[in-house]
């Protein structure tokens, strides 16, 4: 059972401005509220920065873009009402430069490929299904992937989306044989311990929406052995 971990004591935070916050989200953490009633991530980082600038009354935070519950890594937030839009419209646009992480145990046929699916998300259950044509309230999935690291028993994959779709890197990787460690829900045969699964949001790169200089952020990755291998 995943557990909520950050609070306003212990929030990584990787990059601050007046305008933008970005957080090193641990897994367990929900970006937003939701039906689990769990204390979302936006609500801890509202706590820190009342807390921080001493501000009354209530802190302005936009959410920009999520990442699921057991998955770790970067996640921006917007501080102004500036910046919210534009950066929501950077996101929509594929202005933002997303980069990804991924174990899997099976390795993939090629070193690196561009995988193309499209893929129909099942509310009641909460899982997309990766399919090699188009189905009625599908959508196109495309992303981009790497073997940088061979590890013992597994391998460190390096990751770019094209599109932004529910679950995509699980679903696709899932699709071709080699889900991702700890994702049960996609194939993987045992879950972690923590219950996280071995995704993680790496490096953001893209132009701020108001200084217009150019932001690039990587997350360190969680602590555990097998993050460990891949970073030394």
């Amino acid at each position: 059972m995943l557990k909520t971990l950050s609070n306003k004591s212990n929030l990584q935070v990787l990059y601050e401005d007046n305008h933008l916050i970005i957080i090193n989200k641990r897994a367990g953490d929900i970006v937003q509220g939701d039906k689990t009633g769990d204390k979302p991530l936006s609500d801890v980082v509202k706590e820190f920065l009342k807390d921080k600038y001493n501000k009354p009354g209530n802190v302005y935070l936009g959410v920009t873009h999520r990442l699921d519950r057991p998955t770790t890594g970067i996640v921006v937030f917007a501080k102004t009402s500036k910046a919210l839009p534009r950066l929501n419209k950077m996101f929509s646009d594929k202005k933002v430069n997303k980069t990804y992480w991924a174990v899997v145990k099976q390795k993939p046929q090629s070193e690196k490929d561009t995988l193309t699916h499209w893929l129909k998300k099942n509310p009641r259950n909460n899982k997309s299904t990766a399919y090699n044509h188009e189905i009625k309230d599908s959508k196109k999935a495309i992303l981009h992937y790497k073997i940088i690291k061979a590890l013992n028993n597994y391998y460190l994959l390096e990751i770019n989306l094209e599109t932004g779709r529910h679950h995509q890197i699980r679903c696709q990787l899932s699709s071709i044989g080699s889900p991702i460690k700890g994702d049960l829900k996609y194939g993987f045969d045992r879950s972690n311990k923590d219950a996280s699964i071995h995704l993680h949001a790496r490096k953001i790169d893209f132009i701020h929406p108001v200084s217009k200089e150019q932001v690039i952020v990587v997350a360190p990755t969680p602590k555990d052995p097998i993050w460990d291998a891949c970073t030394n």
